[in-house]
């Protein structure tokens, strides 16, 4: 198993993933419950720069050439210069008045997104990918490490807080309220 940066080779194969892990909210996003739709623009954005969504912000989990998982990663401080080309985009085909919740700030790297292959997950896959991400930002570049959860995901919760995570207090996004969770060095 290799983890590694993606590439622009691998947009197709990653689409998959982010689009598993916020579909119901890429819908909320575009005002519409449309697969095709919403993986498209997520196509989009995977292939393009500099924007929350791109292949340049994203690690993923290769074996056998195969893409099994997948990881988008940004600075938070950085969140809505990412994000406008998004909005953008949006406002303009889809719902004019999108306004997103601040998901992240400044101050921590945000997991965005973070999913792995149906047929493989209780295999230690999500795990793993999620350490090599807290040695990476938190033990080498001694960043705070962020991730929001939904309620109703109290496995993904369970793993987190197993990995040093600690509750940090509540965020909304596309009218959700999710538990904030983040690492930093002192945690481990």
């Amino acid at each position: 198993m290799l983890i590694r940066k993606a590439t622009l080779q691998d947009a197709t194969a990653i689409v998959d993933y982010i689009l598993l892990a916020m579909e119901d909210i890429l819908y909320t996003f575009i005002k519409e419950r449309n697969r095709d739709k919403a993986k498209e623009i997520l196509l989009q954005f995977i292939k393009q720069p500099e924007n929350q969504y791109s292949y340049e912000n994203c690690w993923v989990i290769e074996e056998n050439q195969k893409i099994l998982g997948a990881a988008l990663v940004y600075d938070g401080a950085c969140l809505h210069e990412l994000r406008a080309p998004f909005i953008t985009e949006i406002r303009a085909k889809y719902n004019p008045e999108f306004a997103p919740e601040d998901e992240t700030e400044a101050g921590e790297y945000y997991i965005d997104c973070l999913a792995v292959h149906p047929d493989c997950q209780g295999k230690g896959l999500g795990s793993a990918l999620l350490k090599f991400l807290i040695e990476n930002f938190v033990v080498k570049q001694k960043q705070i490490l962020g991730l929001l959860v939904e309620k109703e995901n109290p496995g993904a919760k369970k793993l987190y807080l197993r990995l040093g995570f600690q509750i940090k207090g509540k965020k909304k996004l596309a009218g959700k309220e999710l538990d904030h969770l983040q690492i930093k060095n002192a945690d481990l």
